[in-house]
């Protein structure tokens, strides 16, 4: 590594083309800055050419002098990332259950047009791909349905999500042979999903296994699609339906006392948030209470 104080000594002289001057302004000798001078110059070859009233750099001191000022930008950097201390710029990364994802991500991206400095990361992944990516540093925000048990990791609740039964627009579902007769759409959670919310809907009911099933998809974004063309019900959570494009094709049933889940936001517990990441935070907080 390149002694730092002969490179000052360089720079200085570089930038003022006397010796005299870079000695007064660095408080230094005439002497020790020429011999800072014939230390980088005995490892990388002639630098200056020595003229009465200025010097002259070579081709090798110019090339030294942009490495000085590539170390003095990557150092810039270093502090600006360590310190962390802007909120208007940089990245801001968040992952996240489906349904909630669904909801927020645009809310982030009406954030980003409004502060143009920073920029949105967001993915869709299932609690235990959130935990590990928060844990790896991959994301610094992430959003799970189970608070977890790892002191590594601090956990607060973030918002109550409920379950719903939702249905065509132009269905009314009063009975458990509406469902039978109207078909559910599954997905990944569905089954769960709907035997919790009908236990307290439709209570003795035959489980949801025996209703007819009219289509599956897998995709968060894409279950309420057969549900507005008419096709079948589905019970998904509420932030899903929200960020549903086709609201008016769709309807929610009540199904009396909710079945709610708990969001948990999590980051990494050894560190504070960075402030960009607190803003984007407060932000979503008070979109989300609407």
């Amino acid at each position: 590594m390149v002694n730092p104080q002969w490179l000052r000594s360089f720079v200085t002289l570089s930038e003022l083309g006397s010796f005299t001057r870079t000695a007064d302004r660095l408080d230094l000798t005439q002497a020790a800055v020429s011999q800072h001078v014939r230390h980088l110059e005995g490892q990388f070859g002639p630098l200056l050419i020595r003229r009465p009233r200025a010097i002259e750099l070579t081709p090798a001191g110019c090339a030294l002098l942009d490495y000085c000022r590539e170390m003095d930008k990557a150092g810039e950097r270093l502090n600006a990332r360590l310190s962390d201390a802007d909120s208007s710029n940089g990245e801001v990364s968040l992952i996240t259950p489906g349904s909630i994802g669904l909801y927020l991500y645009p809310i982030l991206l009406a954030f980003q047009q409004a502060n143009r400095g920073l920029i949105v990361r967001h993915r869709f992944a299932p609690d235990h791909e959130v935990v590990e990516a928060v844990l790896q540093n991959h994301y610094e925000l992430g959003l799970v349905t189970l608070k977890p048990d790892d002191a590594r990791l601090a956990a607060c609740p973030f918002i109550e999500e409920r379950l719903e039964l939702v249905v065509p627009a132009h269905e009314d579902v009063h009975t458990w042979q509406d469902l039978e007769r109207i078909g559910f759409i599954d997905h990944p959670d569905g089954k769960a999903m709907a035997s919790r919310l009908f236990g307290r809907r439709f209570p003795g009911n035959p489980g949801v296994r025996s209703l007819p099933c009219r289509g599956f998809s897998n995709q968060v974004g894409l279950i309420l699609e057969p549900v507005a063309r008419g096709l079948g019900f589905t019970v998904i959570h509420q932030y899903a339906r929200k960020a549903f494009a086709h609201a008016e094709a769709v309807k929610v049933v009540d199904c009396g006392p909710p079945a709610v889940d708990t969001l948990w936001l999590v980051h990494r517990a050894e560190w504070p948030l960075s402030p960009r990441a607190a803003r984007v935070l407060e932000h979503l907080r008070q979109e989300v209470a609407h």
